[in-house]
């Protein structure tokens, strides 16, 4: 019986290289420890999750990061863009058999158990599920078949990255369904609008 597999993405916590565009207003010091609190609140919304877990990192594993209360299997990310990367995770998910499989990041403040729990339920009716970002990519895709094409000829991290894949599902024949509009944390004005969420505990 196939299972549903849940893929975090994360990078490795080094200074200068995580939140570098919200770094530009608040130093690397406090990027860095923006970056820590989303970490933890992504890691709170997986625990209540029962689908296997995976946290893919930038380029190491690390060890003793909270990460192992939840059991995960953990995995270094491979690729040379972000494309490549979520597609050698897709693929690498479904060869170990899986039925379903998500992959989120960990810049998303807004989402929730409840918003991840509702994508596995859709990849029951659609062949894809995306969640979009207010910032013109996604912060969630998840697919019940491995479909390639969705991660080839887009430019990353510009605000056509959802519009492209959708017509890509369109052209393509595939069902989608989509999940609300959520607020990654890219600029400053991004963590300004959810820092009082963090400060008073979420």
């Amino acid at each position: 019986m196939s299972h549903s597999t849940l893929i975090v993405f994360v990078k490795n916590k080094i200074y200068g290289k995580v939140k570098t565009r919200l770094a530009r207003s608040i130093g690397h010091e406090e990027a860095l420890h923006v970056y820590q609190l989303l970490l933890d609140y992504t890691r709170k919304q997986v625990a209540g999750l029962s689908a296997n877990t995976e946290v893919w990192y930038s380029d190491k594993e690390e060890a003793d990061d909270g990460w192992e209360e939840l059991s995960v299997v953990k995995k270094v990310q491979a690729g040379d863009d972000l494309g490549e990367r979520m597609s050698y995770a897709f693929a690498e998910a479904f060869q170990n058999g899986a039925g379903k499989v998500i992959i989120i990041g960990s810049d998303c403040a807004e989402i929730d158990t409840e918003i991840i729990n509702s994508a596995f339920q859709l990849l029951s009716e659609n062949e894809v599920v995306i969640g979009p970002a207010e910032d013109g990519g996604y912060y969630l895709i998840g697919m019940h078949k491995f479909i390639p094409c969705l991660f080839k000829q887009i430019e990353w991290s510009t605000s056509e990255v959802f519009d492209k894949t959708v017509k890509k599902l369109v052209t393509s024949g595939n069902s989608y369904s989509l999940l609300p509009t959520l607020h990654d944390v890219d600029t400053i004005d991004d963590w300004l609008a959810v820092k009082s969420r963090f400060e008073s505990g979420l």
